[in-house]
């Protein structure tokens, strides 16, 4: 299991790495502008599709069934997969024919604040006509991906994310050939969707797991599928629903909003993506396997270990998120086009999310034990919760701390939506808070402000001593700030847990 999460981790941090080079690049030639806006709701809107009725609903359901198809007959897999292969190519080029053809009333319905400004509003038509087409695409990756997990293979389906960012950084290097930069970014993504589909497809290809369009027929499997997907695209559309809630209202707030919320979830999804969602990735379809064989303790031991791996690797970006948003906006973005006064505004917001960061990496190891019993209904029940409270709270935020508001709305709604799914699991006795896991959190929570401190007095005195640097201070002032944490928290996790917990951890 280790080993798959280092695989699935390491891929997705090569990819976030690649991210934050591609997002140096937007923030320099886009800066935080109409034409950045208008391209960040082109970005964000088939993102928004995908994460319901793909990586979210899709996984949920589609992963268990196949991983359970998987384990007793082959070739009941394979014809599970070529028919919801075929009902979900159908229903996306549907969806896609339907908003190429509506896109002016989608956009003046998911951005309504771009209707009093024609030159965002119809920018956004046109670059959201092109991105559009990446949803399909990267659907189809999304079930390629299951299928490989469920092999065990998960090495393609991390890396793949890379060519987004490599395929915009080539047409954003090529700005010049296109009407402007916002053009040149969006028809990056569809690229990338394109490389992306060859390398996933190639991938199942060689596995024999390619799927092939089949005749409809909804036997038992397929219905089986649709119960499960229903409840789960409720859950995911909660969360999409706060995300979209904060396209919408960011749209009528000044230019610049849309920007920093990006730049701020961007840096946010790091420990999301890298950590968060590679464990959870690795945990479904292992907690699957142990269920069908009908292991109820290994399931719970393998759910808890994802907890303290999640724990362990998360901890020192909430502190640093938290302590010193300002240095690391600065430090990564304020160059070209993107200001102080912009990494201003983007590091606050980061640190209105950072405050939900332990939600956000926890949820999807959280709801595992759920979606891998084919119970996508109960956490659809906390989810829910969570998006009224989140958006309430965007609602009565947004006039005092705007964007700000809005992320830490994210926060309060995430922290709801994880404390409900863990109290379900703990009354279902799929989850066991006990002794062992309450020390262990308060240990992380202790060496989480450890390290904020120390990541307080290096800040203050980076500030003293690099004020005289012209160039490159607040780059210098970051490398401090990880070498004085790296150092920090190592030691604070030695100390308050000792070598022997690491090495079990690893072990086991």
């Amino acid at each position: 299991m280790l080993r798959r999460i280092f695989t699935v981790g390491g891929y997705t941090l090569l990819s976030r790495l690649t991210g934050f080079a591609r997002d140096i690049m937007l923030a320099a030639i886009l800066g935080a502008g109409p034409v950045a806006d208008a391209f960040f709701v082109a970005l964000r809107l088939p993102n928004h599709f995908r994460a319901i009725f793909a990586e979210g609903a899709f996984n949920a359901a589609f992963v268990p069934a196949y991983a359970h198809l998987h384990s007793g007959s082959e070739r009941s897999a394979k014809l599970f997969a070529d028919r919801i292969f075929t009902l979900l190519f159908s229903a996306q080029v549907v969806l896609l024919v339907v908003a190429w053809l509506f896109m002016p009333q989608v956009i003046a319905i998911l951005a309504p604040g771009f209707s009093a400004d024609p030159v965002r509003g119809e920018l956004a038509i046109s670059l959201t006509r092109i991105t559009f087409p990446y949803l399909l695409l990267i659907t189809l990756v999304t079930l390629y991906g299951g299928m490989l997990n469920v092999m065990h293979r998960f090495a393609s389906a991390a890396a793949a994310p890379i060519f987004l960012n490599l395929s915009m950084m080539a047409t954003l290097a090529l700005a010049v050939f296109f009407p402007d930069a916002g053009h040149a970014a969006a028809w990056g993504v569809l690229i990338a969707g394109f490389l992306e589909f060859s390398l996933l497809a190639g991938d199942a290809a060689r596995n024999g797991i390619l799927p092939r369009f089949a005749p409809l027929k909804l036997d038992d499997d397929v219905r089986a599928f649709f119960r499960a997907l229903g409840p789960a695209t409720v859950g995911s559309m909660g969360t999409q629903v706060a995300l979209f809630a904060d396209t919408i209202i960011a749209t009528f707030l000044p230019a610049g909003a849309l920007s920093a919320l990006y730049y701020a979830d961007r840096l946010n999804q790091l420990p999301i993506g890298v950590i968060g969602i590679a464990i959870g990735t690795v945990l479904l379809p292992e907690m699957s396997r142990q269920l069908t064989i009908h292991d109820q303790t290994g399931a719970m031991a393998s759910q808890r270990r994802a907890f303290d791996f999640t724990l362990l690797f998360s901890m020192p970006f909430v502190a640093a998120f938290l302590t010193v948003p300002d240095v690391i906006m600065r430090a990564m973005f304020a160059r070209g086009a993107f200001s102080k006064a912009d990494a201003a505004a983007a590091g606050a917001t980061l640190a209105a999310y950072a405050i939900g960061l332990i939600p956000f990496v926890l949820i999807r190891s959280a709801v595992a034990t759920f979606y891998a019993r084919k119970d996508t209904a109960t956490p659809v029940k906390a989810a829910l919760t969570g998006v009224a409270i989140n958006v309430a709270l965007k609602i009565a935020l947004v006039g005092s701390l705007a964007q700000v508001g809005l992320a830490l709305a994210t926060a309060v709604g995430a922290w709801v939506n994880l404390l409900l799914v863990i109290g379900f699991a703990v009354r279902a006795g799929y989850l066991e808070l006990d002794r062992t896991l309450a020390r262990s959190s308060a240990k992380f929570v202790l060496a989480g402000v450890l390290l904020s401190a120390a990541l307080w007095l290096a800040a203050r005195f980076a500030t003293a001593q690099f004020a005289q640097l012209s160039a490159f201070r607040d780059e210098a002032a970051l490398l401090l700030l990880i070498v004085v944490g790296a150092v920090v928290y190592i030691g604070s996790i030695l100390l308050l847990f000792g070598r022997g917990w690491l090495r079990s951890l690893v072990r086991t």
